[in-house]
Parts: structure tokens; sequence; C-alpha cells
């Protein structure tokens, strides 16, 4: 309890210092949370794309991105017969342009795609959808941007398109994205006979690792992934997920830095202060013990507050209407401990030359240190 009370002492005395500490750890810990969360959903949403009333995704075997896959429309009409399989839908992704709006993303499906049937269409008769080449279906978002509505026609790279429809779907991607027939996407894309994945679902989830290998047996250029797995071994997924972790790491580093120059200040000017205290008795461990202790609380302090900071922004940002769909502001208990516990490691690990420093101090020199 006195032990607990002098490292408290201590903080108070120096509450500007003690403040400024627990401010950098509380907004690297926000910074951190912040970008992993921002970025994790991210994934969750395209992962979702993927995932939509399916189980597994076949595509090219060794490529780096999914726009770059090339599945043959052969492939998916003989999956889609196979005795295991309850539907098989290829999908061509691609990224059109029009004016004032550089990058959108494009996704030719077939009538019977999730996306077509199971959306919220707010303008619009899906049972249109498909029956001519230049006929699109916007998400609600891209409707806005476009300025567009039923029976507008809009101009979409190098071509004009009729707006026969509007949905709205709870995923920022697809919601922001234009819905073309498959046939007239890959005219468009000029990659005629293929589609970029095919999404599958099966009669029976027992089923996934013979259909694996049949799809290994029979299309030796393609492969087929669950969904979760998938997740966990696309490159470019884990090239975003490393870097956001890096970029909070970063954060954390600098937030530690400043613990380690708050201790040594402490440290330093305290000096008689700790030789009186081993005067009085306290050994070489109870003096580190109270410079590791005032860490400790710093860093405790700065997490929880940088936890509530994030949490805060993440959800300001769910509230701008223009990233509404496309932050997830969901934050995984698993993420808050792992960052709780990096703050209070980095905070530890910038007292720890202050703490060796301290406990090194010899008595008799120090009570005649000016």
């Amino acid at each position: 309890m006195i032990f607990l009370k002098l490292i408290l002492t201590n903080l108070r005395r120096h509450r500007i210092r003690s403040l400024i500490s627990i401010a950098g750890i509380a907004f690297s810990v926000a910074a951190m949370l912040t970008v992993v969360t921002v970025l994790q959903g991210a994934i969750g949403m395209f992962s979702s794309i993927l995932s939509n009333d399916s189980e597994l995704i076949v595509f090219e075997r060794d490529v780096s991105d999914l726009f770059f896959s090339n599945v043959p429309s052969d492939a998916a009409a003989q999956i889609s017969n196979w005795p295991m399989v309850a539907h098989a839908n290829p999908v061509l992704f691609g990224i059109v342009s029009s004016e004032g709006h550089p990058i959108i993303t494009c996704f030719g499906v077939t009538p019977s795609d999730a996306r077509i049937q199971k959306a919220a269409w707010l303008q619009g008769d899906r049972g249109r959808f498909a029956q001519h080449n230049d006929d699109v279906v916007l998400g609600s978002r891209a409707a806005e941007f476009l300025s567009a509505t039923l029976g507008s026609q809009v101009q979409i790279g190098h071509a004009t398109f009729h707006v026969i429809g509007v949905l709205k779907t709870a995923n920022g991607f697809e919601d922001g994205g234009v819905f073309m027939p498959l046939a007239s996407a890959q005219s468009f894309f000029h990659k005629e006979g293929t589609s970029s994945v095919i999404t599958v679902k099966l009669n029976n989830k027992d089923d996934v690792a013979a259909f694996k290998s049949m799809v290994k047996a029979k299309f030796p250029s393609l492969i087929a992934l669950e969904d979760a797995e998938f997740t966990r071994s696309y490159s470019q997924f884990r090239i975003l997920k490393a870097t956001a972790w890096a970029v909070g790491g970063c954060g954390l580093l600098l937030g530690g830095l400043g613990v380690a120059n708050t201790m040594i200040m402490s440290v330093f000017t305290r000096i008689r202060e700790i030789a009186i205290l081993r005067v009085n008795g306290f050994s070489q461990v109870q003096i580190g013990g109270v410079i590791f202790g005032e860490s400790a609380v710093v860093s405790v302090f700065g997490a929880l507050t940088g936890l509530l900071i994030g949490t805060f922004f993440l959800f300001a940002l769910k509230l701008i209407p223009a990233l509404d769909g496309y932050v997830d502001p969901t934050i995984h208990p698993l993420l808050m401990l792992v960052v709780l516990v990096l703050a209070l490691l980095t905070g530890i690990a910038g007292a720890l030359y202050p703490a060796v420093y301290a406990m090194r101090i010899r008595a008799v020199e120090a009570l005649r240190f000016e």
C-alpha cells in the first residue's frame, strides 16, 4: 500500500509530465486501434463480397490479385453441374471510371447471383436484369455520386449505360459499385469467355475436401479455397494486415519513447530523493520497482484513454455519410487485449533504462548531488 502510494505521489508531483506521457500512449493506442480496425473491416467487407451466399471461391492459381484472375466460362458451367454443388456463380471484377470519379468497382454477375437476388432494390425490378447488354444496376451510393436514377443514362469509362435499378447493400464496396450483366462486363473489360472467380455453395459442407480435389484434377490452373482459408492466405490481405500493425507499432514506439523520456527526467530530478530512500532501507529492486510501477500506471491509464478515443473516433467515422458502409466500427475483444498488452509492454520497456540507472545510484554520492 505504501509502495503504491509512493508511486501515485511521484506521478502527482510531476502531473504535467505524467499527463503528457499518458497522452502520448493514449494517442498511439487510438491510432493503432483505428488503423487496424479500419483495415480489418475493409478486409472483412471485401471477403463478404466473395462469400455472398457461398462457401468456396475458385480462382486462377498463383495470381497476386483477383482482378488479374481469369477463370474460363466452361469451368463455371461444368462446376455448376457437379452433383455436390448447389450453385456456382461466375463473377467478374473490374475498375471503371466516370467523370469526377476515377475509381468505381464493377461487378459482372449473372441474374441468379445473390447480389441481384437478395439485395434490397430501391428502384427497378430485379427480373429485368441482364435483358439488354447496355443495362446496369447501381449501388445506392454509386447512384448518389453519379446523380443517376431509374431510367438515367450514365457515362462509365468509354461507354454509356442505361440504369434499370438501384439497390442497397450493407457492403460499402458493393453499395458504391456498378452491376453489369456478366456478358456485358466481359465485353467491356475485353475478357470474353472468362470471369475473375466462381463463388460456390455446396449441398453438403462435408464435401469440401472432395470438391477441392476435383477442381485440382479437372482444372490444374485453378484453385479452390474456403472463404476463411482465402481470407487468411490472400497476399493483398496479408499486406494490409502487416501495414496496419506496422503503422500501429510505430505509433506505440513513439508513445514508449515519450514514457522513457518522462521516466529519465523523473529519475534525474529525484536523485537525492532516491538516495534518501536507499538510506532508509529501500533495496535496489524496490527502487527499480517504483520506476517500473510509475511507468505501468502511465501506460495503463494511457491505454484505457486511447481505447476510449479510438472507439469514439471509429463511431465518428461511421457517422460521416461518405464513409457509411466502408467503415466497420466493431472492435474485436482480442484486438483490444492485444493493444492493451502492447501498450503496457511498451511503457515498461521505456522505463527499463531509467530503472536500471536509478538502481545504480549510490546513496553517498547522490546525497552530494546538486
